[in-house]
């Protein structure tokens, strides 16, 4: 079974570069309400005391701030729980950030269920649907710490909207730092020819392990760490529909609204395909260990492993 390095959570890398990019560029302003702990923002609070504001348990009024200051010039980024600030100020950052288009960073940590024994309350399932609802927004989600602490340097510089989902466990590491991404592409990480998979997030590494359970059953999947959930990368996907024709899209999220439903969407219309989608099933989670709840709702390698079976069976002429 393939071994992975256990790095940093992405929250952690975030908060890093964060507080390393605030160095460079003073437009940069942190705004918390009240986890910076937990989002790791403490980090830059510590540094930069005078570009950091704490607005308590009051997520709407810090996306209201957020984009006043960014209608003056300032590089907002937000942080909290994606499950208070996604749900709590939605319709805030409807209002005062998607309506104009301003350049607010939200980024959100403790996404999916991996946010464990703290119960469905804390467990943001539906983040990412609810964010790709709006206009202009670019909603991304890296697998480990070097992917996170590109991104983050990367969504200083570029002007509009973000949402970037973190996580709260430690993430296993998949890419090294020479490692060069582009922006808005999909990434290789296994190549095959009888089936693709996509994932984004901790199940990366969750499909790199059952790719290599296929493997021994004779069965060549290509794997893909597809961070950029909005927009997807039409260009890989439909090169891949077309070459391979059998996709497989995993994601710690509702199977309504998260990647999988974008990409069935589109495939639907310019290249048809059998698609599978392994993701939560209308439902939310309970309290336990990450690793029970991915095997629980089939996220874990081995479950991931026996849904592509099944799947490369019943569509196979």
């Amino acid at each position: 079974m393939r071994e992975f390095k256990i790095g940093k959570p992405t929250r952690a890398a975030y908060g890093e570069t964060l507080a390393e990019i605030g160095e460079k560029n003073k437009d940069i302003v942190v705004l918390d309400a009240d986890l910076s702990k937990s989002t790791h923002t403490y980090i830059f609070a510590q540094k930069f005391p005078e570009r950091f504001f704490n607005f308590g348990i009051a997520e709407a009024n810090m996306v209201g701030a957020a984009a006043g200051l960014a209608r003056c010039g300032k590089i907002p980024f937000c942080s909290s729980f994606a499950c208070f600030m996604v749900n709590k100020a939605y319709e805030q950052i409807r209002i005062s950030v998607a309506g104009s288009g301003l350049n607010v960073k939200f980024v959100a940590s403790h996404g999916g269920i991996s946010v464990g024994e703290d119960g469905f309350t804390q467990q943001s399932v539906e983040d990412i649907a609810l964010m790709c609802t709006f206009p202009d927004f670019t909603v991304v989600a890296p697998a480990d710490e070097v992917y996170t602490r590109w991104l983050i340097k990367e969504i200083a510089e570029r002007e509009g909207p973000f949402y970037v989902r973190t996580q709260r466990p430690k993430a296993p590491i998949i890419y090294e730092n020479k490692n060069r991404f582009e922006w808005g592409k999909y990434i290789k990480l296994e190549t095959g020819e009888d089936v693709a998979i996509f994932s984004y997030g901790l199940t990366v590494s969750e499909c790199l392990k059952a790719h290599n359970l296929l493997k021994e059953k004779g069965i060549k999947a290509s794997v893909y760490d597809a961070p950029f959930i909005k927009p997807i990368d039409k260009e890989t996907i439909l090169d891949i529909a077309k070459k391979i024709g059998k996709i497989v899209i995993v994601e710690e999220h509702l199977k309504d609204g998260g990647l999988g439903s974008r990409i069935t969407s589109f495939l639907s219309e310019h290249y048809p395909i059998p698609v599978k989608i392994i993701a939560i099933e209308n439902t939310y989670a309970e309290s336990g260990k990450p690793e029970e709840l991915f095997d629980k709702y089939g996220l874990s390698y081995r479950k991931i492993y026996e849904s592509v079976i099944n799947f490369i069976k019943t569509n196979t002429l």
